[in-house]
């Protein structure tokens, strides 16, 4: 998520009045999830485990909960509670604006697309021409879909990410400040429920169609010319690779990839990421030659056991 200006370290510093590390005038551009970190963004840690991995990310300022050695060239914000921060920077850069019509006077609609009764299009949605948006389809802020899209009843398009922290007194979520892209010539079906990104944004690429009551989790990125099938449920920050095929209730970890052109057969479950060209199935998913050899010895178990009973 970009500023819409450059901003100063100290001007950040104040925002969230924390200490800082570094020059006041070291320019701040954005904030981002350390997977899309760019030079100029922000980007929080509050574990040891991932203190080095933050600080030789891409960011260029690191809101952390520990005074460190600062890396050349970069900054420092030290916070006593760097998920709290964060959430501060979200709240501030990008804060809810609730709505008073179900067709926001800020979006902006392409000739010749259809919307029928009772959708809502939040505030700077970009919709692009010839596109259908059938009946209590809800488009949140901020997302973009492109040309000839067709998007079918009771789907929702940018619902928050389901990033959690567990604190004493429950859970605190992780504020959702990023966008759904949509692109040209996407079919999206009835009930589908596509989650914004946290900071970036969750992308569905050119041509990938999407049947009914699909899940897909914040920052994940589906390629070109993709079939997801009914019932599939993908983590966030996964990347799907162009013309990948995933059958009916399949379930994927997080940040994970799928190359390209994977099939994954129904009811299988990705607990890694899996190479292009192969064709996959079961729990935890491997090459479905390899699985369905592994299932048919198991049916020669007992058969095995009695052979070794009845041997002298």
């Amino acid at each position: 998520m970009k500023f819409p200006k450059q901003y100063t370290l100290k001007e950040i510093a104040e925002l969230i009045d924390c200490e800082f590390v570094g020059p006041d005038a070291f320019p701040v551009y954005g904030m981002n999830e350390i997977h899309v970190v760019e030079p100029g963004d922000i980007v929080f840690v509050d574990h040891p485990k991932y203190y080095d991995k933050a600080l030789q990310s891409a960011a260029t300022v690191i809101l952390i909960n520990k005074t460190v050695d600062c890396p050349e060239g970069k900054a420092l914000l030290v916070s006593d509670d760097p998920f709290r921060d964060f959430n501060k920077l979200t709240q501030h850069f990008k804060p809810f604006k609730s709505a008073d019509t179900s067709i926001s006077s800020s979006a902006v609609i392409g000739q010749g697309t259809i919307v029928q009764p009772h959708c809502f299009i939040g505030n700077n949605v970009v919709i692009g021409s010839n596109c259908v948006i059938h009946p209590n389809v809800c488009i949140y802020d901020d997302t973009i879909i492109g040309d000839h899209v067709i998007i079918h009843a009771g789907t929702v398009l940018g619902a928050s990410a389901f990033y959690y922290k567990k604190r004493p007194e429950g859970y605190d979520q992780l504020l959702s400040g990023g966008r759904v892209i949509i692109k040209n010539n996407v079919h999206i079906g009835a009930l589908c429920t596509i989650d914004r990104g946290v900071t970036g944004d969750t992308i569905i690429n050119e041509g990938s169609k999407l049947d009914n009551q699909i899940q897909i989790g914040h920052d994940t990125v589906v390629g070109k010319n993709c079939l997801i099938a009914s019932q599939v449920g993908i983590a966030g920050c996964v990347i799907i690779e162009d013309e990948v095929t995933i059958w009916g209730q399949v379930g994927s970890t997080s940040a994970i990839t799928i190359g390209k052109k994977a099939v994954i057969l129904a009811q299988s479950g990705i607990s890694k990421s899996l190479e292009g060209h192969k064709t996959y199935f079961g729990y935890p998913a491997e090459e479905s030659r390899l699985k369905l050899k592994e299932l048919a010895m198991i049916k020669k178990i007992p058969e095995i056991i009695a052979q070794l009973k009845n041997k002298p």
